[in-house]
């Protein structure tokens, strides 16, 4: 008879995955693409989170994102007041 208040232990099996390589853990989820991202890593603490902020300020992009956003947000909004049949003959002056 066992004793009701030893709880049993776990069976442990030594398995490996089917087409396991040998290299690093194969049960370690990670992107493809992690190690080529600057926001990957942890940036840990206020200073380091305040620092990244700024130089993500200073650095250019795309010289055409402004114009390309707004040119968005124009169809966006002449198509949302479309939708809405919205009158533009309050604005002419009579």
């Amino acid at each position: 008879m066992r004793n009701p208040l030893k709880l049993r232990k776990n069976r442990s099996y030594d398995y490996t995955p089917r087409y396991y390589k040998g290299e690093g853990n194969p049960y370690k989820i990670e992107h493809k693409l992690d190690k080529f991202r600057t926001t990957a890593q942890s940036t840990k603490g206020l200073k380091n989170k305040f620092t990244s902020a700024m130089d993500d300020l200073q650095t250019e992009g795309d010289k055409n994102l402004k114009l390309r956003f707004w040119i968005i947000v124009a169809i966006l909004l002449l198509l949302f007041l479309f939708i809405i049949d919205f009158d533009l003959s309050i604005f002419v002056n009579p």
